[in-house]
C-alpha cells in the first residue's frame, strides 16, 4: 500500500512557513549586523504598502539588502534626533565706561597773603601801622596804588588758628576781613568792588598744633582782579 502523499495545498503551505521563516532569519540577522543608520530592507508593492507573508511579517528582500530609511510599521524605530548643543549664554555686555569729571580747575592762589600779626594786634580786628604799609606796598607793587583804576573786583578772606571756640574765631576773622577792606577803601577803591569772607578756622595752611602753624593760619588772603 503507497504511503499517502501531501495534497498541493500542503506542500505550498509548507513551502511558504518555510520561506517565512528563512526570510524572518535572514532580515533579523542584517538588523543585527548593521549599522546605527540603516535597516533591514522591507519589500513593498507597487502601491508602496509592505509585504507580509502569511504569519504577518514583513518580507525582507534579502540579508545583504539595507536600507537608510526605516520602516517603522515593522519595528524599525527611526534614530532619536540628536540633541542640539546647549545654548551658551551670551557674553555679558561689557562695562560702559564712565567718563572720568573734568578735573576741576585749582584754585587761584591769593595775590596777597598777609601774616595777621602783622596786621593786627592779638584778638584785636583793628589794622597796625606795619599793616597799613604792608597792603601800601602790595597795592604798589600790583600796580593798583590809586585805587579804583584797573581793579575789577578785590576778594578779601579772614582766617584764624584754632584757639578759641569756632564760633568766635568765625566772628573774629569776618571782622579782620572788614577791617582790610576799609582801608582800601580809603585808599580810592570803591567799596562796591570789594567782597569780604571769614573762614574762622576752616582753611588751615599748617598744623594749628605748633606755634610756628597758628601763626601761620592766622592771615588775611588778597585776590585782585584786573578789569
Amino acid at each position: 500500500m503507497k504511503p499517502l502523499e501531501p495534497n498541493k495545498n500542503q506542500k505550498q503551505s509548507t513551502l511558504t512557513l518555510s520561506l517565512g521563516l528563512a526570510i524572518s532569519s535572514l532580515a533579523l540577522s542584517s538588523a543585527v549586523l548593521a549599522a546605527d543608520m540603516t535597516y533591514p530592507a522591507i519589500v513593498h508593492s507597487s502601491d508602496s504598502t509592505v509585504v507580509h507573508n502569511n504569519f504577518g511579517e514583513c518580507w525582507g528582500t534579502g540579508s545583504n539588502d539595507l536600507s537608510t530609511q526605516p520602516t517603522t510599521e515593522c519595528g524599525q524605530a527611526a534614530p532619536k534626533a540628536a540633541e542640539p548643543a546647549p545654548m551658551m549664554p551670551p557674553p555679558p555686555p561689557a562695562p560702559i565706561a564712565k567718563a572720568e569729571p573734568a578735573p576741576a580747575p585749582a584754585a587761584k592762589a591769593p595775590d596777597i597773603t598777609l601774616s595777621a600779626d602783622a596786621l593786627f594786634d592779638f584778638d584785636k580786628s583793628v589794622l597796625k601801622p606795619e599793616g597799613k604799609t604792608a597792603i601800601d606796598r602790595e597795592l604798589k607793587r600790583t600796580n593798583f596804588e590809586g585805587g579804583a583804576v584797573g581793579i575789577a573786583r578785590i576778594k578779601v578772606v579772614g582766617n584764624t588758628d584754632s584757639i578759641g571756640s569756632k564760633t568766635y574765631n568765625q566772628k573774629l576773622s569776618e571782622r579782620r576781613a572788614e577791617a582790610v577792606k576799609a582801608y582800601l577803601v580809603s585808599k580810592g577803591v570803591p567799596a562796591s568792588k570789594i567782597h569780604t569772607e571769614g573762614h574762622g578756622e576752616l582753611d588751615p595752611v599748617a598744623s594749628n598744633k605748633t606755634k610756628e602753624g597758628r601763626a601761620k593760619n592766622r592771615r588775611a588772603d588778597i585776590w585782585f582782579d584786573k578789569e
